[in-house]
């Protein structure tokens, strides 16, 4: 199923991608696959003298492809678009060896990464400015200009679409990339991606992937031709990339960690709201930013809505990716299962029981419920990025928004209720980038501005044309007269 097990070398086997398939300066990076430990691949390590040669080259093929017509630069993400759709496993067959995500987690995000192309390609046609009205006899525009090279960091929990988000619309309007995928998924995140826009017919030079570590990303962050960085990681992370951006006065948008409440009101059906909750919870063994990191559950149904869930803990299969069987894989390292067990610990030391899992096999963690848990919980406070459920107990609805908005995080929300309208007057209480009313936390599409509040990011949203061209565009205002003014001086 995988290009990295085929007998065919793949075009990154010992490099990465900067005006073509060359070696780099860093160390080379083995690719190990976390189900099993295998190295899947060895790609090239960048060094930050590849960061002053990628940018160096970005900078000069950009003025280029932003001069480019409009159409040329849709037929090449609409035929990258192609090229996935067409052949699919070319890169769900990667995310599931290099992720250890199963194979629906893997199928869905090639969709994603699909749509978001063919969003892109939409957006490079969109209108470039306004007219502006004017008390001189004059045209006066304000017109989106490309920043000319966007910076790109994602990280590795869901890598191919968390890159193409940026590169997709960057690339749509007129934007060179250079882009650092996180170095225990270089493959998935960034040079399967070059690969397909090569075939589908990028110029050289325009995009530009270099694995690497924090040293390559700190010289992208801090070079002085790299106007706009996007980052998607931990707000810890975040938190340094923008320090080290600030003295540069660069544009830096963030989208970071996220504790994700589930509010489930009195009158939901329990059945189902547990159904929600397990998705959210355990979907991509919980490491995703949008996962449901805190389940607050009315006391009139808490002890039917925690058996509900921990039934379904039970029940799900854990095991290899490539086996479709195995509804989770393995947590992505050994460091990250750490702090799961960790966390799972000192909540239980703290109070709270264990209701379902909170036992794993090597890197496989079982999907967890937590009951008893209280608001100074380290299992409530923390992003666990792991498979585990904390529910708390409520009494007043108007106490379980408070307790939501305590929280320094604000990504994403739902709420579960038979009465929607009812639920929809709460969104003005809640601080939160997204509400989701009878779905759960986990959900994303490429038209929308996706993006949090608050510890859970900063600057411009990705996805949707006007959060887009916000984001990687600069506007110019520009006047034009008949002849030139005369001035009494």
């Amino acid at each position: 199923m995988s290009t990295l097990t085929s007998d065919t070398t793949a075009v990154w086997d010992g490099k990465l991608y900067s005006d073509g398939w060359v070696g780099g300066g860093g160390e080379p990076i083995a690719v190990r696959a976390p189900a099993d430990g295998r190295v899947i691949a060895t790609v090239a390590g960048a060094a930050p003298g590849d960061v002053d040669r990628a940018v160096a080259s970005a900078k000069e093929a950009q003025k280029g492809w932003g001069a480019t017509p409009y159409p040329a630069r849709v037929a090449v993400l609409l035929k990258a678009a192609e090229i996935l759709q067409r052949d699919p496993a070319r890169l769900a067959s990667i995310i599931v060896d290099e992720t250890g995500a199963t194979q629906g987690k893997a199928g869905f995000e090639v969709m994603l990464v699909t749509t978001e192309l063919q969003e892109s390609a939409a957006l490079a046609s969109h209108p470039a400015g306004e007219i502006l009205r004017s008390m001189k006899p004059r045209l006066s525009l304000a017109r989106r200009v490309p920043v000319g090279v966007v910076g790109v960091i994602s990280p590795f929990n869901f890598p191919g679409i968390l890159s193409m988000r940026s590169v997709a619309p960057a690339l749509a309007l007129g934007n060179a990339v250079v882009l650092k995928p996180d170095p225990r998924t270089p493959i998935a995140g960034g040079l399967a991606l070059a690969a397909v826009l090569e075939e589908a017919g990028l110029p050289q030079g325009v995009l530009h992937v270099l694995p690497g570590g924090g040293d390559v990303g700190e010289a992208i962050v801090v070079h002085p031709d790299v106007p706009l960085i996007t980052f998607t990681g931990s707000t810890a992370a975040g938190r340094r990339v923008a320090a080290a951006a600030a003295p540069l006065l660069k544009t830096v948008h963030l989208e970071l960690g996220g504790n994700n409440a589930l509010l489930v009101l009195p009158d939901a059906d329990v059945q189902a709201a547990a159904g929600v909750a397990a998705w959210g919870s355990y979907l991509h063994q919980g490491q995703i930013c949008m996962t449901t990191g805190r389940h607050l559950v009315h006391r009139s149904i808490a002890d039917e809505y925690i058996r509900a869930l921990s039934e379904k803990a039970d029940r799900l299969t854990v095991g290899d990716g490539r086996d479709p069987e195995n509804a989770l894989g393995p947590i992505i390292d050994e460091r990250q299962l750490r702090h799961v067990v960790d966390v799972v610990e000192t909540a239980v030391a703290q109070g709270a029981t264990v209701a379902a899992g909170g036992t794993h096999d090597g890197l496989f963690y079982r999907p967890t419920v937590l009951a008893g848990v209280t608001e100074d919980n380290r299992a409530w406070t923390e992003e666990i990025f792991g498979p585990v459920a904390p529910v708390m107990v409520y009494d007043d609805v108007d106490e379980a928004i408070e307790i939501i908005n305590r929280s320094e995080y604000g990504l994403s929300v739902s709420i579960l209720t038979s009465n929607p309208y009812a639920a929809f007057e709460l969104c003005d209480r809640i601080e939160s980038g997204a509400v989701h009313i009878n779905d759960a936390t986990v959900d994303d599409e490429a038209p929308i501005p996706f993006g949090g509040t608050k510890a859970s990011g900063v600057g411009g949203r990705f996805g949707g044309p006007h959060a887009n061209i916000e984001t990687f565009t600069e506007t110019q205002w520009v006047t034009i007269q008949g002849e030139i003014e005369r001035y009494p001086f």
